[in-house]
């Protein structure tokens, strides 16, 4: 066609699931860019309070509000309303607003850009960005999309629309955590239009058990036969649907079925005998075109004027496309008297191919064969790989598949993370272990090779442009594509800003070698200058259950230590507790839980670990908790499909499971769940003591259970005030039996959740290890891990952290911030150490910190004896812990030239909104 002899693009991607299986991915068409300049910041010194605005959202999708502390629960140290989950009842509730822009389609600047999401983990989709001088699009959105754009200084707050070409935790992982943080923007809050095929219906009641529906109101579903939640028109799947279409794009949808076969006794019984079995929710792809104006030629004044025409109005009225008469002439003036001829305007495809189904479905649609010239594009296939070849010079292709993520691997999406991380491995390696990339990288070199040198592809690359408009600028764009950063040269950079790192890292090498000599001994004389004087360096006391212990016993990886929303430094909240030979658990599944543990563990490494997955916990219903779960899940299921398997268990709150019930209809998780209230010790002895598993009682009373879950006459106790509800013998005893097994299986004595004072339905837990025997006979005691989850200071949480052997508790302000602290049912950085030493814990580790301080926190240097601050990606085994308070000093210098606030105005303006 002639309107493509300027261009198309045309992006492919695929990845291989097993060995011997194609799976095609995005083939997807260009690109994005980012919509803000590098704002000026607003920093604050290394251990200087910066006061926020207490007018805050009770946590992720919570509505901003005044907030007024009940005076009891003032006097108490904790924030009653907020408890009962009523902080928000007398609050306005918010209209959020779609944006309105009044376009400019005369000299507008319009590109495509690439979201690197997922790219140097695998773990999520690519996003492609649409901008335009008025309007910005984005299409999908996976897990990290915000911590990307916040990295590259994109702001979310200037998007209109998002499309999601599928409906899964790989495409839309982000999205509820996106709409949180847009919601909490400002005084009003903001929203924007979300687009997608008609399964976009499950995912949008699934998210409304923890995000405002005012979030979720401007939704659009197409491609389905409901037509109540679907645009009209759109049951004829195989012709475009127009879904925006105004003075500077247009932009279609066309959806892709994949064709199933059918065994042959659903054939017989097909009512059309179409060997085609019925599409599933999940299953619908789309392919979105988007198409910008044709560019007018140019004005020819003498011609013009040979037709009689004086300059003036009608002059602009030809440009405009309508006809004149002739001044001067009894003639009738045509556009195409007077313009040059028109540049076509460029078309852009964005084909999202998950299966060779759906590959089969795009080829044969036949809607897409106008915007090609037919037998020009052809589709190749050899061994490892599918793409598209063109034989014209009209198409640009760009390839999203193996040799692309390899390239990506080298430069990582997270270079302000990646850059941290590098180093504090070169301070304390025992703790920070090298990323695990190093499987990735040899995995995909071998694929390097299969696409052809003679093909026209263009390797996608983070933050690739392609400009759409002016048309003098068409083409691509790489002035924005980040650098190779090696390790040695962010060292080097280390070296010349603080030469002292060089013997703090040779001191705490030492600590590993020479851990149970003094001080004195550690630490020549000549260089105790440069230390901070810390009275627990002598301290050797160990509790009797390391002794002996084994490096493959316990480690714990701490994935995520920021709270509400992920930032540059700190994903949210996940701890994977590795148990080695036994599997392991995690504590809590933010957003990007599954990135990070790649990020940690290498692509093969990851799936490992959620393979042999045996319990996922959630504290709470909180989005910045949980909202990384479900792709976890569908992992998983991927991985085990075809394995004999049981489905992994998952503890949490009730409201939890309410989302996920909801989620599955969209996606199988294959998982069982377990409500917290359930886990408690004394709800466990209910069950245990008062009811026979081999009976015919199908009930036992929930009043029974629930009044386990606060002590008597506590402060806690009125807080649950919900009337008890009849819990189902029969539903919950298998699972009981089932927790019980998982739990002996990863060497555990118990798992044990206790409620705690932040929102209905908040727990911590304690994780127990099973005693051991030594070689000479001796019965050594389990280790103990407590982890707080949100919480303000109470009893429940000290009693179980009695001799904990690890307290991991949030922390999220800083002393100087009680009140705040207070407000949002948190607690202060000495707060939580004070629980750890009221408990007698013999290590703290210090999490959960908010996004203000985005590097470290501000830490009071008193009572730092048995403390750590997390960082991401730290790894603490349980042999390393009489060393691990430490190593905080030496931490610390890395960051002693920081600043407090070092974030996008996206991030400062939400995070007081997040807790």
């Amino acid at each position: 066609m002639a309107r493509l002899s300027n261009f198309r693009l045309l992006f492919s991607s695929f990845s291989l699931s097993k060995p011997s299986t194609l799976h095609f991915r995005s083939i997807f068409s260009t690109v994005i860019a980012s919509s803000s300049s590098p704002r000026r910041h607003r920093n604050a010194p290394l251990h200087l309070t910066r006061r926020n605005n207490s007018n805050t959202r009770g946590g992720r999708g919570r509505t901003t509000h005044p907030m007024e502390l009940d005076k009891n629960a003032s006097s108490a140290g904790f924030n009653k309303r907020r408890a009962e989950g009523r902080d928000n009842n007398d609050a306005p509730k918010k209209d959020l607003q779609l944006k309105h822009r009044k376009v400019n389609p005369v000299n507008t600047i319009a590109y495509l850009q690439i979201l690197g999401t997922g790219m140097d983990t695998q773990d999520t989709s690519p996003s492609v960005f649409l901008f335009f001088d008025k309007q910005r699009f984005i299409f999908n959105a996976g897990e990290g999309l915000q911590r990307f754009c916040t990295e590259h200084k994109i702001k979310l707050s200037k998007i209109d629309h998002i499309f999601l070409t599928r409906v899964c935790s790989e495409t839309a992982g982000g999205l509820p955590g996106l709409l949180l943080t847009l919601a909490g923007m400002g005084e009003e809050g903001m929203c924007v239009k979300i687009w997608g095929p008609s399964d976009l219906k499950f995912l949008v009641d699934a998210m409304r058990s923890f995000i405002p529906n005012a979030a979720m109101v401007h939704t659009k579903s197409f491609g389905g036969t409901d037509d109540t939640t679907v645009l009209t028109g759109c049951k004829l799947l195989d012709n475009p649907i127009v879904l925006i279409e105004n003075e500077v794009v247009k932009i279609s949808a066309i959806i892709l079925r994949p064709h199933h076969p059918m065994t042959p006794s659903e054939t017989l019984n097909s009512p059309n005998g179409k060997n085609q079995a019925a599409a599933k929710p999940g299953d619908m792809s789309v392919v979105y075109i988007c198409e910008l104006p044709e560019i007018k030629g140019k004005f020819d004044q003498d011609k013009a004027k040979a037709l009689g025409l004086k300059p003036g109005p009608k002059y602009r009225e030809l440009q405009f496309g309508n006809s004149v008469q002739s001044d001067r002439l009894n003639i009738t003036v045509h556009p195409s008297d007077v313009l040059g001829p028109s540049v076509p305007g460029p078309i852009v495809l964005l084909v999202d191919c998950p299966t060779k189904s759906h590959l089969e479905s795009l080829l044969n649609a036949q809607s897409l064969t106008s915007y090609y010239d037919q037998g020009k594009v052809s589709a190749s296939f050899s061994g490892n790989s599918s793409f598209f070849v063109s034989s014209t010079t009209h198409y640009l292709l760009l390839l999203f598949a193996s040799i692309v993520l390899r390239k990506n691997v080298e430069i990582p999406i997270l270079k302000a993370s990646a850059r941290i991380a590098s180093r504090l491995n070169y301070v304390c390696p025992q703790f920070f272990p090298a990323p695990g990339f190093s499987s990735l990288s040899s995995a995909l070199a071998s694929s390097e090779g299969s696409f052809s040198e003679s093909s026209k592809v263009i390797s996608a690359e983070n933050l690739l442009k392609f400009t759409l408009r002016p048309y003098a600028r068409l083409g691509l764009d790489r002035s924005g594509t980040p650098t190779t950063v090696t390790s040695t040269q962010i060292i080097d950079e280390l070296l010349s800003e603080i030469p002292e790192v060089v013997e703090a890292a040779h001191h705490v090498s030492q600590l590993w070698q020479q851990a149970n000599q003094t001080k004195e001994d550690l630490v020549p004389a000549a260089d105790r200058n440069m230390m901070i004087e810390e009275p627990w360096l002598c301290d050797s006391t160990v509790p009797s259950c390391l002794e002996n212990i084994r490096r493959d016993d316990l480690e714990i990886v701490l994935l995520g230590t920021g709270s509400s929303q992920p930032s540059k430094y700190r994903n949210v909240s996940s701890i994977y507790i590795n148990l080695f030979s036994k599997g392991g658990l995690l504590l809590d599944c933010g957003e990007g839980t599954l990135g990070q543990l790649k990020r940690r563990y290498g692509v093969s490494g990851a799936d490992d670990v959620v393979r042999a997955l045996r319990c996922i916990w959630i504290s709470h219903i909180h989005a910045d908790h949980h909202t990384g779960l479900a792709r976890i899940l569908a992992l998983r299921r991927e991985l085990l499909k075809g394995v004999p398997h049981e489905p992994v268990l998952v503890v949490g709150p009730r409201q939890l499971k309410r989302y996920l019930d909801a989620y599955q209809r969209l996606e199988d998780l294959d998982m069982l769940f377990l409500d917290c209230r359930h886990t408690t010790a004394a709800s466990l002895d209910a069950f245990e003591d008062g009811c026979d598993l081999n009976n015919n009682n199908r009930e036992v009373s929930a009043s029974k259970v629930d009044s386990t879950l606060f002590a008597r006459e506590s402060r806690m106790q009125s807080l649950w005030k919900r009337p008890g509800s009849p819990v189902d013998k029969d539903a919950v005893s298998p699972i009981l039996e089932r927790f019980r097994g998982v739990i002996q299986e990863a060497g555990l004595k118990s798992l044990i959740s206790f409620p705690v004072v932040h929102c209905p339905q908040a727990f911590g837990v304690v994780l127990k290890a099973a005693e051991r025997t030594s070689t000479a006979g001796k019965v050594i005691p389990g280790w103990k891990v407590v982890y707080s989850g949100d919480t303000r200071p109470c009893p429940e949480l000290v009693e179980a952290s009695r001799g904990a052997t690890v307290l991991i508790h949030e922390a999220t302000f800083e002393e100087a911030m009680v009140e705040e602290a207070i407000a949002k049912n948190h607690s202060t950085t000495n707060e939580a150490i004070e629980m750890g030493n009221s408990a007698d814990a013999y290590r703290i580790i210090l999490t959960h910190f908010s996004q203000r301080y985005p590097k470290i926190p501000v830490l009071d240097e008193a009572n730092m004896h048995k403390t750590c601050v997390a960082f991401d990606m730290m790894s603490v085994n349980v042999a390393d812990l009489p060393v691990l308070p430490k190593v905080l000093p030496y931490l610390k210098l890395l960051f002693r030239n920081e600043m407090i606030v070092d974030e996008s105005d996206d991030v400062v303006d939400a995070v007081t909104a997040a807790y």
